[in-house]
């Protein structure tokens, strides 16, 4: 079996881009997917009106990417036990900090040619650690928009493919297919890999549930600002 992590900043076109490259792989029947986010998720639907095999985690008030790499192993045992080829893990991607990508697994990153030709700068590991890029949105940008995009993305992440995804037509995902079907078999299992990049970080006052501003009521890991 073999382990795809796709990341990517909210309503980049994740979904639309495993559907169009399940459809490139020969169809629904190998591969399982696993959708991580918030509060609440459609996409389960989506996936499954496309023949695709999906469940949705919802992490409620804990961080997605938290959440996800206390289940991902859960998941793999389960979509080996269901006897799929693939198993698909489409991360929330809310904070641009998010770091879903494991090691000796493909990493694929989601990134919307409409966000900002500054965008690739902002975003950290999902971005700067993927294997495959897949620019969306690039048919609706002039050609020299999409080579200056291109360009920002090879100052992130120099060693990424650079894949340009419709996920409406579908033209690019055979490539975006192909990457996945040469990615790197999962082996025994999850166990012992480790993590492309730190999760962020954070065990404070208001992880505790503190809802009162102020210095005094600060306690744990928090960070502040430095004034010039």
């Amino acid at each position: 079996m073999r382990l795809i992590t796709v990341s990517g900043p909210p309503s980049s076109g994740k979904t639309s881009v495993v559907i169009r490259a399940v459809e490139q792989m020969g169809g629904g029947e190998k591969v399982m997917v696993v959708k991580f986010d918030c509060l609440s998720s459609t996409d389960q639907e989506r996936y499954q009106r496309a023949g695709i095999r999906a469940v949705t985690g919802l992490s409620g008030n804990q961080c997605p990417d938290h959440f996800y790499i206390s289940n991902v192993e859960d998941c793999a045992k389960r979509a080996r036990a269901e006897g799929f080829e693939y198993l698909i893990v489409e991360s929330a991607g809310l904070c641009n900090r998010c770091a879903p990508h494991l090691k000796d697994c493909l990493a694929v990153c989601v990134i919307d040619n409409l966000s900002g030709v500054n965008t690739p700068h902002k975003i950290g590991p999902m971005l700067r650690f993927a294997d495959v890029v897949a620019v969306t949105k690039g048919d609706i940008v002039s050609q020299a928009e999409r080579e200056v995009f291109s360009f920002k993305v090879k100052q992130a992440n120099s060693r990424a493919g650079i894949l340009f995804v419709n996920g409406i037509t579908g033209q690019g995902a055979f490539d975006l297919a192909r990457e996945m079907k040469l990615g790197p078999e999962l082996g025994m299992g999850l166990a012992g890999r480790r993590l492309r990049f730190t999760m962020p970080s954070a065990l404070c006052s208001y992880c505790l549930g503190e809802t009162r501003v102020g210095e005094e009521y600060l306690k744990g890991n928090y960070k502040k600002m430095k004034w010039d």
